[in-house]
């Protein structure tokens, strides 16, 4: 049974994360980088500031600030993309799918920009009457009624691409390998269903209390689990220092080489392969032009829909180009991923083990918040999807199946979870960048008038 799980959701992933995924993704990407005149990046100092509650307006239409709606975001992508996602990527394709991950990440930086504008640009309304922002309100007040399927394609997919089965399935095994087996306690169906069973606790507190609860607990939660993060990294790194040069160069000519990729050659070449793999694991991590990050930004108490775009934008560069890289190259420094065969947060956990005293208990509680932030913030994206499709007053039903999918996750396989996370993934973002690149004149109109009213 867990077999056949495994060969379908397989089979899955890898029809929707074909060719032309990947040049809606990059290409659609590139193209926006290239409209905007890479005009997002020059105001890098002043998304900062906006982040940082200089603009904000209590009497905006919203529900949260610029800051709690970065960190709703950044609490989904910040967890298992990061850690697990990570050496996922170089154990199939080595030092150089990090290149094509850091693409992946500045090219999505420029896609958050758009999509996170658009979606307080045409916020819609739900059937409660409520504001609400994401790729299905930007469709339909955007483009029209008339683009409705594709609103509703994006919310079909959204109900399975939230389910955090995933990080669930990570986190158990993190428990597993770092807490229970060094201690001898037996592992087992019984140990990971009761790890999901303790999860589903947890996250029922928190989601039924609503986004408020959502945002507050994670704005307190994640950026104390980033700084604890980067600081490990960072000693991991000052130990292996001598390291650090080698396998940042390898990173840019593996990148080209292809010489320790081990997975499918896509259009007949292992370097394609590497491509798709970095990208792949990219939107993973950062989820840029998937749709999901608009929902939390389209939260945002703000009238300025660009400013929204530059906090947006902020996402991809901490996530990504910051947080990936950090673990990617305490993955390489201290040699695991050649000479461990552990996959996902596993090579993750050898690494801090043999760098540092207490470094697998160090990752452990960050892999706790990490994740379990993300949990409480996927449930969110999912009864946003559901809202739209059924209705608001209905929307509590996805929180009891989300729950529910929580055992799931805990008592199934790695590869079943990641694929079937990856393809949702893949069909959440055909209708969000299609409608983005339709309307991005519209956002770089609102750009210019904001960028040179600033001016004045």
């Amino acid at each position: 049974m867990l077999e056949t799980i495994d060969n379908w959701t397989g089979a899955f992933a890898s029809f929707v994360w074909g060719l032309p995924l990947l040049v809606l993704l990059v290409g659609g990407g590139l193209y926006l980088l290239m409209r905007s005149g890479f005009l997002p990046f020059r105001y890098l100092g002043h998304a900062i500031q906006v982040t940082r509650g200089k603009y904000d307006d209590p009497d905006a239409p919203g529900e949260i600030t610029h800051f709690q709606a970065l960190t709703t975001a950044l609490s989904a992508t910040i967890g298992m993309g990061n850690i697990a996602g990570v050496a996922v990527a170089i154990t199939i394709g080595g030092p150089g799918a990090i290149f094509w991950l850091w693409v992946s990440g500045f090219i999505g930086m420029c896609t958050k920009f758009f999509t996170s504008t658009l979606a307080i640009m045409y916020r819609g309304r739900d059937s409660a009457g409520e504001v609400q922002g994401g790729p299905m309100y930007f469709i339909t007040e955007g483009l029209g009624k008339q683009w409705k399927p594709l609103a509703v394609f994006f919310s079909l997919a959204g109900l399975i691409g939230a389910l955090p089965v995933f990080n669930v399935n990570q986190l158990t095994q993190a428990i597993r390998d770092i807490l229970l087996i060094p201690n001898g306690i037996e592992t087992g169906f019984a140990s990971d269903l009761t790890i999901g069973i303790i999860l589903a606790i947890i996250t029922s507190i928190v989601i039924l209390g609503g986004l408020k609860r959502i945002s507050k607990t994670a704005a307190r939660l994640v950026p104390t689990m980033v700084v604890l993060y980067f600081v490990s990294v960072l000693i991991i790194l000052a130990v292996h220092i001598d390291q650090v040069p080698k396998y940042l160069t390898m990173i840019f000519t593996d990148a080209f080489a292809a010489n320790n990729y081990k997975g499918d050659p896509l259009l007949g070449g292992a370097v394609g392969g590497l491509i798709l793999l970095g990208i792949r694991r990219g939107a993973f991590s950062n989820e840029a032009g998937i749709g999901t990050a608009p929902m939390a930004h389209g939260a945002a108490r703000t009238a300025e829909p660009v400013r929204e775009g530059l906090v947006a934008m902020l996402g991809p560069a901490i996530d990504t180009l910051i947080v990936c890289t950090l673990t990617a190259l305490t993955i390489l420094v201290t040699g695991v991923w050649e000479t461990s065969d552990d996959n996902g947060v596993s090579l993750t956990a050898s690494a801090f083990d043999g760098a540092m005293p207490g470094g697998e208990y160090v990752l452990l509680a960050c892999i706790v918040v990490f994740s379990v932030s993300s949990l409480f913030s996927y449930s969110y994206y999912g009864s946003k999807c559901a809202a739209f499709l059924i209705g608001a007053d209905k929307k509590h039903w996805y929180n009891y199946f989300y729950i529910a999918s929580i055992i799931l996750g805990a008592t199934t396989s790695l590869s079943a979870m990641l694929n079937l996370i990856d393809g949702a993934f893949a069909l959440m973002a055909i209708p969000t960048m299609t409608a983005t690149l339709i309307m991005a004149p519209r956002v770089m109109r609102e750009a210019r008038k904001y960028f040179d009213g600033m001016s004045k």
